[in-house]
C-alpha cells in the first residue's frame, strides 16, 4: 500500500520589504513638505525679490495671496476684495496675534497690491509683511 506524505506547511511570514518602501516614500513626501520644497498653496505665485529679504519666525501667519489674474486668497480660501474685510475680521477673531502676509506674484499688477492694502487698513490691521525672495 502507498501512503501519502504531507508536505512540510510553510510558516506564514510578513514581508517587510514593500512596507519599508512605503514608509520610506512617506518620510521623504513630508520631509519635502516641511522644508516647502513642495508649495502647500493655493495660488502659485512667482516671488518678487529683495536684496533686503529676512526671515519670517512667526509661528502664525494669515496669508493673503494675489495671483498673477488678480485672485485673491485669504489662508488657501478665495476671497474677492468685497469679501476679503469679512475674511480678516474672521481671521482676528480666531488668532488676535496673527501676523497678516501679503504674498503676491510678481506679474501681478501694482494696483491689486494697493487694493488689497486698503481692504486691510480699514479691517484695522496694521502690521503687514511682504513676501519676497532674496536676490
Amino acid at each position: 500500500m502507498f501512503i501519502w506524505q504531507d508536505e512540510p506547511r510553510r510558516k506564514a511570514r510578513i514581508e517587510i520589504i514593500p512596507m519599508i518602501d512605503v514608509m520610506m516614500f512617506l518620510l521623504v513626501f513630508f520631509v519635502l513638505i516641511s522644508m516647502n520644497v513642495i508649495p502647500a498653496r493655493g495660488i502659485k505665485t512667482e516671488l518678487p525679490g529683495s536684496d533686503q529679504a529676512e526671515r519670517l519666525d512667526k509661528v502664525h501667519h494669515a496669508v493673503i495671496t494675489i495671483g498673477k489674474d488678480g485672485s485673491l486668497q485669504l489662508d488657501g480660501k478665495d476671497y474677492d476684495l468685497s469679501t476679503l474685510a469679512q475674511g480678516l475680521e474672521n481671521m482676528r477673531r480666531e488668532h488676535k496675534d496673527a501676523d497678516l502676509v501679503i504674498d503676491g506674484d510678481r506679474g501681478s499688477e501694482l494696483q491689486n497690491l494697493v487694493d488689497v492694502m486698503d481692504v486691510v487698513k480699514v479691517a484695522g490691521i496694521t502690521a503687514v509683511s511682504i513676501v519676497a525672495k532674496k536676490k
